[in-house]
């Protein structure tokens, strides 16, 4: 649906455990950094979102891993949007080293919208908009006179 987005990221010392290798946990923080740096490529924040009355709630995660990863290895959060519906947004993830062209770990996570009291609301059109990139509004839209599938 969408393009993907990238924000590159070292390895610190403590995502690491003591075999060195980067800990399960971190991945969701990193997912996150990605959606942050995502949202304000797209030209707003999570911060905007709150003041505006719209939190976006973590619903569900998913994530596979498929290699291990090191400190200092630099690695890319590649994510994109994979649905957008009135109320949830689906993000996909892929976390890759370039240096030898691993995939360290995939995944994915589904966000309601809720208001400050946490119930579920619809996405402020500002914010569907500026989430979505051109390409993928065109791909939610369908011609006039024509009911959509």
């Amino acid at each position: 649906m969408d393009v993907w987005h990238e924000t590159e990221i070292r390895v610190r010392y403590a995502e690491t455990d003591k075999m060195g290798i980067v800990h399960h946990s971190n991945f969701l923080v990193w997912f996150e950094t990605g959606r942050s740096d995502f949202c304000r490529a797209r030209g707003f924040s999570y911060k905007e979102m709150e003041a505006d009355g719209a939190l976006m709630v973590v619903a569900e995660t998913y994530i596979r891993y498929k290699a291990p990863a090191y400190y200092e290895d630099v690695l890319i959060i590649r994510l994109k949007i994979d649905e957008v519906r009135s109320r949830s947004i689906r993000f996909v993830y892929e976390i890759i080293r370039p240096d030898d062209d691993s995939m360290i770990a995939e995944g994915e996570t589904l966000h309601l919208v809720t208001d400050s009291n946490n119930k579920i609301r619809q996405i402020p059109a500002i914010y569907r908009t500026k989430l979505l990139s051109p390409e993928a509004q065109q791909e939610l839209s369908f011609p006039a006179n024509q009911a959509p599938r």
